[in-house]
């Protein structure tokens, strides 16, 4: 349900928003743009994708995605056939029993899970993805209300969207091209970011779902994991870019290729049917992207009508007026776009990331900050779309507040942590 008003209203507000543009300001092309406008198209004044455009989109990122989604899901297919999955679900038990205590201790779901946040940490994408969406399902298996999240869902979904990451490095790369004096230098406050961000949605859902997080394990935990992050982010920080990438590259696709190597041979020791059981999972992972495309769409295109009816520039100015009025230092709004559209869609976000530091160039404040927002957290309403439209979930209760509250947080967070670390910058 409330998916459904926010959808709704985003609907609304850019078509409110395009007429009043369209019958009082003079834009009287503007309705046309909006549906059929293409953003290479030198004619187009809005240079954004139209409705009927990025409608395309959403198919073909669906369609990009049934590879990606049939090779992991059918490496987990042989992970749950040989007994791996359920074997690292027991030995995170301890810790997310007491986070999700709804779900029974061993569930293949933990297993899931910690693939799923072990790919973010390690900003693998590609991989978050599919392993994410095999936990929402086995989390759906115990989900008694088959249409409405379950706390675990919600639990789950928040963690994932709060978007902990060790290493920004697309955001890293693209500063470097942009020929910034120093590409890695959002590195430390995008892992401050992004931490206080997760530890943010474990608290607020928590809160809501009455857990007490109090309790020795989880706090053993927390403090282990803070403590191994804190050590890469101290190691990461000695190095330079080159060093952040190949060491980013190592980490990522080495692990990813030895989880591989452990599948197999673990499948083998068990005298499992390997390919086999890889082509089963694997369709499942070609079904899951077909499913997905409708909710992908709503979605992308309810974005879309925002962003060319001028919604967003319309927020932005309000937001810097308000600031000016009060006499406060404005020069992070000069990055809020980022913030703003980055729980809408991640590409959208990339390019307002790379388009304040053409604006504003790479070293500038607003650039920088523009950097620590674009890696600090997940795209809330893509991944609402993706993960529970997977499943079938329609009633998302209190998701989609509590991950916009965390999301609300590590803004904060970001720009606090960028007046500390560039005071100074214009």
């Amino acid at each position: 349900m409330a998916l459904s008003r926010i959808w709704s209203a985003f609907v609304i507000v850019a078509i409110v928003v395009a007429s009043i543009k369209c019958f009082f300001f003079g834009q009287s092309d503007i309705f046309n743009w909006m549906v059929i406008g293409k953003s290479d198209d030198p004619a187009n004044p809005l240079k954004l994708d139209g409705i009927i455009q990025t409608c395309s989109i959403a198919v073909t990122l669906c369609i990009d995605l049934v590879g990606t989604l049939a090779l992991f899901m059918g490496f987990m297919a042989i992970a749950e056939k040989a007994g791996g999955i359920r074997l690292l679900s027991k030995i995170i038990a301890p810790f997310f029993s007491k986070l999700f205590p709804e779900v029974p201790k061993g569930h293949p779901s933990m297993g899931h899970m910690i693939m799923n946040f072990s790919a973010n940490l390690l900003g693998l994408d590609n991989a978050a993805t599919p392993f994410g969406i095999k936990a929402m399902e086995s989390l759906q298996e115990l989900n008694p209300n088959k249409d409405t999240a379950s706390n675990a869902q919600i639990m789950f979904l928040c963690l994932h969207a709060a978007g902990l990451c060790l290493i920004p490095v697309s955001v890293i790369a693209i500063r470097s091209t942009r020929n910034a004096s120093d590409p890695t230098d959002i590195f430390i406050p995008c892992m401050i970011v992004t931490f206080v961000g997760t530890m943010a949605a474990m608290l607020i859902v928590s809160f809501k779902q009455k857990i007490n997080i109090i309790q020795p394990v989880i706090l053993l935990w927390v403090l282990g994991i803070s403590s191994v992050i804190a050590a890469m982010v101290w190691y990461v920080s000695t190095l330079n870019t080159a060093g952040i990438t190949s060491f980013s590259g190592l980490l990522s696709g080495g692990l990813i290729l030895f989880i591989f190597l452990l599948i197999v041979l673990g499948a083998l020791y068990k005298k499992i049917d390997v390919f086999d059981a890889f082509v089963e999972g694997a369709k499942g992972g070609f079904m899951t992207a077909i499913k997905i495309i409708p909710y992908l769409v709503g979605i992308l295109v309810a974005v879309c009508m925002l962003r060319t009816s001028g919604t967003f520039d319309v927020v932005m100015n309000g937001i810097k007026h308000l600031f000016i009025l009060f006499g406060a230092d404005t020069r992070f709004v000069d990055a809020l776009p980022t913030a703003l559209i980055r729980p809408l869609s991640g590409g959208a976000a990339r390019g307002m990331m790379v388009s304040t530091m053409i604006a504003n160039g790479p070293d500038s404040f607003a650039s920088r900050l523009s950097g620590v927002f674009q890696g600090a957290s997940d795209t809330t309403f893509y991944v609402v779309a993706v993960y529970f439209g997977s499943v079938g979930i329609k009633n998302t209760r209190y998701a989609i507040g509590s991950m916009l509250l965390a999301d609300l947080i590590g803004v904060i967070t970001a720009i606090t942590m960028a007046y500390l670390f560039w005071p100074t910058l214009k």
